[in-house]
């Protein structure tokens, strides 16, 4: 069976992985017939945000992997432990805990500096030439890391244009998508969706990851 890691990043969208999105992305793949390697960064949450207010939980800590363990149902690992080797395909799932723990986009935009495991693992997969897929926000990660390696490789966030243009910025070449879409990057292996960036309802979101799970899935 094929494997396809996913990297989540904590579990609730204001401060980790976007629920929604991580578990249609897992549907997605067990549908395809194709396991799904779970992974996170052991370390501490940016911040806390309470879901319900949606005001920072001041004084509260929280750990990414111990919090994306949630959505894995305890079956994860630390992504320092998977290597490219690993696995057939990579994807991330979006949720402001990719754009503020896996890397500080939120907090630096272009300027911004990826988690060095996360990088690790996203160089290894493009140097082994298997499929990559980033969702919603995530792409801007994928930005970060690849913007100096592959210039102009083909992402998108959807059709914001401040974080369109942060993407380029850091040598992205954007491309504007709407939500049940996706965009293809064939030579470079890379898939990206909207989703949440755009979506009003779960069905949308869903529209899009599905297509770019189908896609990834017919790279392997």
């Amino acid at each position: 069976m094929k494997k396809v890691g996913v990297v989540l990043s904590g579990c609730g969208v204001y401060d980790g992985s976007e629920i929604h999105e991580a578990v249609i992305t897992l549907l997605a793949l067990d549908r395809a017939g194709v396991e799904a390697v779970c992974m996170a960064p052991d370390m501490e949450q940016l911040h806390v945000v309470n879901h319900l207010s949606g005001e920072v939980a001041a004084g509260e800590k929280r750990n990414v992997l111990v919090e994306a363990a949630r959505i894995a149902r305890g079956k994860i690992l630390n992504v320092k432990e998977v290597k490219a080797a690993d696995l057939d395909g990579l994807i991330f799932p979006g949720g402001f805990g990719a754009a503020k723990n896996l890397c500080d986009f939120a907090i630096k935009g272009a300027e911004c500096t990826a988690h060095p495991e996360v990088s690790r693992l996203v160089r290894e997969i493009v140097a082994a030439k298997k499929p990559l897929a980033a969702v919603c926000i995530a792409p801007a990660l994928l930005a970060r890391v690849l913007g100096t390696e592959l210039p102009g490789h083909r992402l998108t966030i959807g059709t914001d244009a401040d974080t369109a243009g942060a993407l380029q910025a850091m040598g992205a070449a954007h491309v504007n998508c709407p939500v049940s879409e996706f965009v293809v990057d064939t030579e470079n292996k890379l898939i990206s969706s909207p989703a949440y960036m755009l979506a009003g309802r779960i069905s949308e979101a869903a529209a899009g990851i599905e297509k770019t799970v189908q896609t990834l899935v017919a790279m392997l």
